[in-house]
């Protein structure tokens, strides 16, 4: 009987050292990761997002967007000519799928342009792939190719 109400008493001091939360040492008490929005959290720091509904409508947009995309490729990372081509020809032959075949295919772009981005850390790129998923979730035919557009414009200005 002693040791269960030694156990019990070593219970209550490791809650009575959480806090009012009862977690571990996070604001809350809550365990597993910490919060966002802290100092130390750096999303509010990415690309802004683009707009899908006006990439469609306003050519302006895209030619802005393209700029935008380029001049932070250019301070940010070291990407090359040659994997921004690579995957402008993965969107190419996407776009020309058939309909049927179409939304997975831009998936599979979406896949191979996560994978560019972490493997070379093309944080750039972070807003493009955010819009892909856009676009796929639409699954709409002008949103596929005003996204071709944009990538065919981002190739052009970073020559």
């Amino acid at each position: 009987m002693p040791e269960i109400q030694e156990k019990r008493n070593t219970e209550e001091k490791r809650r009575d050292n959480r806090g009012p939360g009862g977690g571990g040492d996070r604001p809350g008490g809550g365990r597993g990761p910490a919060p966002r929005g802290g100092p130390g959290d750096r999303r509010g720091e990415g690309p802004p997002e683009i707009d899908i509904e006006k990439l469609i409508a306003d050519s302006l947009y895209l030619d802005n967007q393209a700029h935008v995309v380029v001049s932070r490729m250019r301070d940010m990372d070291s990407g090359t000519k040659s994997q921004l081509r690579r995957l402008y020809n993965a969107v190419r032959r996407a776009t020309r799928a058939p309909e049927s075949e179409r939304q997975h295919e831009f998936v599979m772009v979406r896949a191979r342009l996560a994978y560019t981005i972490a493997r070379h850390s093309l944080r750039s790129l972070d807003a493009l792939e955010r819009l892909l998923l856009q676009v796929t979730r639409k699954n709409d035919t002008r949103g596929y190719e005003r996204f071709r557009d944009l990538f065919e414009a981002i190739i052009a200005y970073n020559e």
